[in-house]
């Protein structure tokens, strides 16, 4: 082969490497910002659907008395691991007796050979009571909740365990679990999967079998888990929404039995890996006397003391390579608050050449542009924003809102490089239904009045520059809101190094259509973008435009493909 004739071959060949890079390409965060995207709500799919009744397979019990149910797992820390399970039977009725927790024991055995447990340690069990001092509604005392701390694991290692009371012996079956690497920029958990809004109906089994099938190493649950307040105390048909069905209800009334249900419903994944929860509005359940709360607080086990938060709304843990934070939209969120005070010596002690990456999750977004809960948690957007663009935070996770939404880098509703990527999914499936209006539809933008939260104050505001200045709603999608779909579904994260992390939604009506997405994106971390001012911590952009650097996982790939010219062209000169 003649020089000329090789540099000819090469030219072709690089330029159709590169034209079928262009053409298979997914898309990263470099590429943005994007157009915005709207696709529409598929009519031929149903909005939603009705809860499944206590008497389904997946939502009974299928176990005697004192033996464990409900088992799930929740990352205390690298070398930690918190185990909790159901024991007992809950009551509800006109009058209930809560069960002592001491009568059954808490113990887990566990070890590194499946039948083998030489190590045990116990932990500490509780009730908790659901009351309802209004004529003809049920009240609710729960079974034993039993919560165990296994310490002193190695980290990247397989566990097989069983939990319980052996001196009854009432002993689970044996479970496993693997525990994450230790914190690394060079390691990082498998798939994450975000789940939002969940619920109990057949549209919430369609996302769990398909997530399952998507086999995730975690589950992070941003909040509105059972939807146990869409009922009446005494059961019956649960309602889409609790106000209409019931207005003359006199407190927003919960059936408690959905709570052990959707803990059934979800053992088969909990068992094995962990679920990390953080509360939303459903989880509120009021009683008298100002009691909130009570079924989140007690159920779970979040590492707060681990993490130096003094409160399980809101707390922190590392999953490998990426520092996840948990705040709480329910809780006193202000910059004079003990929560905020936390938040910021948390985001202080990160060191971001050990976890790279910063995600942070709550319940209700900051940036959405549906009709529903348009702009509800405005004062929290408000006091809290400023602090997570300081510290870089690299992308934000939400639900709230029943439908899918990925925005494009954005702060303080500006389009900008150094923002997060904030990404809503709170379309696990639940008996609310899918939300299909936007703010910037023809007569859908709502009120000032409107989207009023269910706690903090209300701080509507119409915008002060850009398309929609002046306005309350914009008159089309939004610049910051980069692509918009109204269906059931869940996300998958994929960590692949210190910069780079595949985020794929994957709607429920794909479960059974091959490399069928609803959404894929490479996001990627440019730390040398922002630069860090010593003394503010503030980060600045190199450029003030509003249009991301150029470049895109094309350009790796088109590297890659440059490599592969040298080696050829190596090989041609050594022949």
């Amino acid at each position: 082969m003649k020089m000329s004739d090789f540099w000819v071959s090469m030219t072709i060949f690089l330029l159709l490497t590169k034209m079928a890079i262009a053409e298979n390409s997914i898309p990263t965060t470099l590429d943005g910002p994007f157009d915005p995207v709207t696709r529409r709500f598929d009519p031929s799919l149903r909005r939603g659907s009705d809860d499944l009744p206590m008497t389904h397979p997946r939502l009974k019990k299928n176990v005697t008395t004192n033996f464990p149910e409900q088992i799930a797992l929740a990352i205390s820390s690298p070398t930690s691991m918190w185990v909790s399970w159901v024991t007992g039977d809950a009551q509800i009725g006109l009058n209930v007796t809560p069960v002592d927790p001491s009568t059954v024991g808490s113990e887990v055995w566990y070890g590194k050979e499946s039948g083998k447990y030489p190590k045990v340690q116990k932990g500490v069990s509780t009730v908790y009571s659901q009351l309802y001092p209004f004529e003809g509604l049920w009240n609710y005392t729960s079974g034993i909740i039993h919560h165990v701390k296994l310490e002193g694991l190695e980290p990247g290692t397989k566990y097989y365990y069983k939990c319980g009371d052996s001196s009854i012996p009432a002993m689970s079956q044996e479970n496993f679990f693997e525990t994450f690497p230790v914190p690394s920029s060079n390691s990082y958990p498998a798939r994450i999967a975000v789940i939002g809004d969940l619920g109990l109906t057949s549209n919430s089994t369609t996302t769990i079998d398909h997530l399952t099938k998507n086999d995730p190493s975690m589950i992070l649950m941003v909040g509105d888990l059972t939807y146990a307040n869409q009922y009446l105390t005494t059961g019956g048909k649960g309602a889409s929404c609790f106000s209409c069905a019931f207005p003359d209800a006199p407190i927003r009334e919960t059936y408690q039995p959905r709570w052990d249900g959707w803990g059934r419903f979800m053992e088969p994944l909990t068992s094995t890996i962990p679920m990390m929860v953080i509360e939303g509005n459903h989880e509120i359940e009021p009683q008298v006397d100002g009691i909130t709360f009570k079924s989140y607080l007690t159920r779970f086990a979040v590492p707060a003391e681990e993490s130096g938060s003094k409160s399980n709304f809101y707390y922190s843990f590392n999953a490998g390579g990426i520092h996840f934070i948990m705040l709480g939209a329910y809780v006193d969120y202000n910059s004079t608050g003990a929560q905020y005070a936390w938040l910021k010596r948390d985001l202080q002690s990160i060191d971001r050449s050990v976890t790279p990456w910063l995600v942070a999750a709550w319940h209700p977004p900051w940036y959405n542009s549906y009709a529903s809960h348009y702009q509800e948690f405005e004062c929290m957007r408000m006091e809290m924003e400023a602090l997570l663009y300081q510290y870089s935070v690299d992308i934000v996770f939400t639900g709230h809102v029943h439908a899918y939404e990925r925005m494009n880098r954005v702060f303080n509703y500006t389009l900008d490089p150094c923002g997060p990527v904030y990404i809503t999914v709170g379309d696990g499936g639940n008996i609310e239904q899918v939300d299909v209006d936007h703010a910037d539809d023809d007569g859908k933008c709502p009120s000032a009045g409107d989207n009023k939260p269910e706690f903090g104050g209300v701080c509507h505001l119409n915008f002060s520059s850009g398309p929609a200045k002046g306005k309350f709603c914009w008159d089309r999608q939004p610049d910051w809101s980069a692509f918009r779909e109204s269906s059931f579904g869940h996300g998958i994260l994929e960590v692949m190094n210190s910069t780079y992390a595949l985020w794929t939604w994957h709607r429920n009506q794909d479960i059974y259509k091959e490399d069928t997405l609803g959404d894929q994106i490479y996001i990627v971390r440019q730390p040398e973008l922002c630069i860090k001012d010593s003394k503010s911590q503030q980060s600045l952009p190199h450029s003030s435009s509003s249009s991301y650097s150029a470049g895109s996982c094309l350009s790796l790939d088109f590297s890659l493909a440059t490599k592969l010219f040298g080696a050829l062209f190596l090989a041609y000169i050594l022949r």
